[in-house]
């Protein structure tokens, strides 16, 4: 009995452990497949990836294994399926079925790797309408087919009809009723298949009504079977039919194929006459018709289409009329003001039915009919000569704003829409002050009206009036522009310096742009104006911006207009806005390079080398002129020459900048080429170079030129007078002072400038410009001898040679620093290498 109850437990314990190892077994599988799995995603995969699986988790120790009794496991991982041993292990009573779980910290050990979505690349039209049509098959068959079918269901009719005519078969009545008989029958057809087959039927209605159009327009003009009345009114009654198909059948193309028949109309049916009466009042009506259609249906396009065909009619008609003196104003302006009436309730008629919100096409329709509106009512009452165009222009206002407030209060349209109309009000009153007044009021009115709303919109709350002072922002700079070319280009009267109208406007517009700099530093955030997103941030900058441009034209304008009407000497005038444009640029270059914003110091850099360059290729000779006119003249101005010296102080300010900029930390890439330096140094010895001239130019005696000049007179044809005062003859005295100037100037001053470029070099270690030193020096010793030393008096010979000799021992002195010092730093050089 013992024996069978000892057998009877070991067949138990043994029957457990195999099904706990086979369970083992099962969890350790999917581990190694959790595990491959990771590998894959992660590209990873290796061949052998099972067997190391134990180095990836080495954290899995053992199994808690649940169950109601308690259960020894050896805690070691089974890699194998446990075999029957000879020994018996400890035999521990088990009733109920085990479960196997993985501990929680074990489970969290295990990595997950989700893996990343790949990003949908654009799709090409091909692509875009395989997914639109995925059945190719389907869209051959019942889309492509039939049009093809009709159209050539059409055009066999056509040539059907055509042969016949020519074998004179029928008679030309007889030809217009096959026509009709023919649109009949496929307009039959077409309804038979209408609940079956939708979009053939509609195809197939098409083609019945271009019959119909067709066949009457023949019946008119090539058969002359109708009157020109009776012709009109069948069309018309095609019309309407092919829009009361379009409304049943519930199809936007057959709308849109009404549209476009019922514009052909007139045309077909036209004469020459010419009688706008009839052809816009029928338009009109035709615009009442899309109305309609307008209030069941939110057909976009077919409300697009009959505004642009309209509009297109009426403004083509306007042009031509107007272009041949025979405008009829007042039928003109009530035609379209009609028009107007007609399509600010079209596009709302269907979102106050069913109380929508408005897309960005409504949206763009309600602006666009207004503003065609608006111009063209404003050109009908400019030709036609009456005084009340700020009238219309405030009717507009009222007219929108009792629109806004009966839609909102009766019907409750979107208050988007709302708010954009009573945008139009807004910017309607704004118009109507300059275009009823004239002058610099209108600017100053808008200036103050910008910052004015900016304030309301933040005391309100109410972002509306944010997108009313930005235009009006706009159009205060536009008519200070205006007032600009008005007062300044084309004014021939004097006007008090600085205490003017225009030079006053600028400012306040200039004023207003700073006040509404000011008052948006107070806000941050972004407000959502029409669904569009007004940063303050940017638009503050963006009127700092502005205002800087501003500024520098207001300046700029004053002093070009003042000096033309007050100095007779051009080099003078020219001064005096070359001298502005170098202060406030070198003002400008200056906050700019202490700025954080990494953009303005280029800007800045970028500027001052423009300045250089400007200087250099045509503004330098300013004071040189300005004697050259004064001698030719007889006149004595020195303004050139005095301004020029701040003008000069710039270009000195400018040329230290840039050289830091390329020692320290240059802002833009040029400086930091060899060329760069090359280049400011060049500009740098030009400058100081042509200062020898125009100083010996200020200096020199007019009568002592005169006296030349009359000297040349002795047998000449002219008169003394008009020979003394030509300024080629002036020109001529004065270029031999100049070239006296080079040949002995020069190359003291340039031996000058090489000393101390390189002591400069010495002294900042700077190997670049010690070698441009002596690179002048170079060019100055081979210029005295190729070029100076011919034609020069031996006092100047003289001068010249024993002064640059002089600085030539200098430097051959002071280069042996140079040897040793450039010894020094390879020696240095070569200690940090090693």
């Amino acid at each position: 009995m013992d024996t069978i109850l000892l057998l009877a437990i070991l067949v138990i314990v043994i029957v457990l452990l195999t099904s706990f190892n086979s369970k083992f077994q099962q969890l350790q599988d999917t581990i190694y497949r959790l595990h491959e799995k990771i590998n894959e995603l992660r590209n990873e995969l290796d061949a052998k990836s099972i067997q190391k699986s134990e180095k990836v988790f080495p954290e899995i120790k053992k199994e808690e294994i649940t169950s109601s009794k308690p259960i020894v496991v050896e805690e070691k991982i089974i890699e194998k399926p446990i075999e029957v041993i000879e020994k018996t292990p400890e035999i521990i009573p088990i009733v109920e079925p085990v479960k196997v779980e993985i501990k929680e910290e074990v489970k969290h050990q295990i990595p997950v790797v989700e893996p990343e979505q790949p990003r949908e690349p654009e799709k090409s039209w091909f692509e875009t309408f395989k997914d639109n049509n995925p059945d190719l098959e389907k869209f051959i068959g019942e889309n492509l087919i039939n049009k093809i079918g009709i159209l050539i269901l059409v055009l066999g009719i056509s040539f059907f009809v055509k042969y016949a005519i020519d074998k004179d078969w029928i008679n030309e009545t007889a030809r217009v009723g096959i026509g009709i008989l023919a649109g009949s029958l496929v307009m039959g057809v077409a309804h038979k298949l209408r609940q079956n087959y939708k979009a053939f039927s509609s195809v197939m209605v098409a083609g019945a009504i271009s019959i119909f159009y067709f066949t009457i327009a023949i019946a008119f003009h090539d058969y002359h079977l109708f009157s020109q009345t009776v012709a009109f009114a069948i069309m018309v009654i095609i019309t309407a039919f092919s829009t009361f198909v379009s409304v049943n059948y519930d199809r936007q193309e057959l709308a849109v194929l009404s549209l476009i028949g019922g514009f052909a109309v007139p045309f077909m049916v036209s004469t020459g006459a010419g009688n706008y009466v009839v052809l816009f009042t029928y338009i009109a009506i035709l615009n009442i018709g899309i109305l309609g259609i307008a209030y069941y249906k939110k057909w976009n396009l077919v409300t697009i289409l009959s505004f642009g065909f309209s509009y297109l009619l009426l403004l083509s008609w306007y042009y031509k009329e107007l272009y041949a003196d025979k405008l009829p104003h007042q039928g003109a302006f009530v035609f379209a003001t009609l028009y107007y009436f007609i399509f600010s309730i079209v596009v709302v008629l269907n979102n106050v039915r069913k109380k929508g919100e408005f897309s960005n096409i409504d949206y763009f329709m309600i602006i666009a009919n207004t503003f065609v509106y608006f111009g063209l009512g404003m050109g009908i009452l400019h030709n036609w000569g009456i005084e009340f165009k700020g009238l219309f222009t405030l009717s507009l206002a009222i007219y929108n704003l009792i629109y806004a407030i009966i839609l909102f209060k009766k019907f409750g349209l979107d208050k988007n829409a709302v708010y954009l109309l009573i945008g139009l009000v807004l910017t309607f009153v704004t118009l109507t002050i300059p275009i009823q007044f004239n002058g610099n009021q209108i600017t100053l009115f808008w200036a103050a009206e910008a910052v004015l709303l900016f304030w309301l919109s933040q005391k309100s709350k109410i972002s509306l009036f944010k997108l009313g002072a930005m235009v009006v922002q706009f159009l205060s700079i536009i008519s200070l522009i205006i007032d600009w070319d008005k007062q300044y280009r084309f004014s021939n009267y004097d006007l008090s310096i600085l205490v003017n109208p225009i030079f006053i406007t600028g400012i306040v517009v200039l004023a207003s742009l700073l006040g509404t700099y000011f008052l948006l530093k107070k806000e941050n955030e972004s407000t959502s104006i029409f669904k569009i997103d007004f940063d303050p941030v940017f638009y503050r900058n963006g009127v700092a911006w502005v205002a800087l441009i501003l500024g520098y034209f207001v300046g700029i304008f004053e002093i070009i207009h003042q000096s033309g009407h007050h100095i007779e000497n051009a080099s003078s005038q020219l001064t005096l806005s070359v001298g502005y444009h170098f202060i406030f640029s070198t003002v400008f270059v200056f906050f700019a390079i202490k700025s954080k914003e990494e953009v303005v110091q280029k800007l800045a850099t970028i500027l001052a080398m423009i300045n250089i360059a400007l200087y250099v290729i045509w503004w330098y000779n300013m004071p040189s002129k300005e004697v050259l006119w004064n001698i030719a003249n007889n006149f004595n101005s020195s303004i050139a020459f005095y301004f020029h010296y701040l003008i000069l102080a710039c270009l000195i300010y400018y040329v230290t900048l840039l050289a830091n900029q390329i020692l320290n930390n240059a802002h833009i890439n040029f400086l930091k080429s060899r060329i760069a330096l090359w280049m400011l140094v060049f500009c740098g010895v030009y400058i100081l170079s042509n200062e020898l001239i125009v100083h010996q130019m200020f200096y020199v005696e007019p009568q002592t030129i005169l006296s030349q000049i009359d000297e040349d007179f002795k047998g000449s044809d002219l008169p003394k007078e008009t020979f003394r005062m030509n300024e080629f003859n002036v020109q001529d005295k004065i270029d031999v002072i100049k070239v006296q100037v080079i040949k002995i100037g020069y190359p003291i001053l340039w031996g000058i400038l090489s000393f101390a470029l390189l002591i400069f070099g010495i002294k900042k270690q700077w190997k670049e410009i010690r070698i441009i030193a002596l690179s002048l020096l170079g060019l100055t010793i081979a210029k005295l001898f190729l070029y100076d030393i011919n034609n020069v008096s031996e006092t100047g010979k003289i001068i010249a040679f024993i002064l640059l000799g002089v600085l030539i021992l200098i430097i051959s002195f002071v280069y042996q620093k140079i040897k040793k010092l450039v010894v020094d730093e390879s020696h240095n050089a070569s200690s940090d290498e090693n």
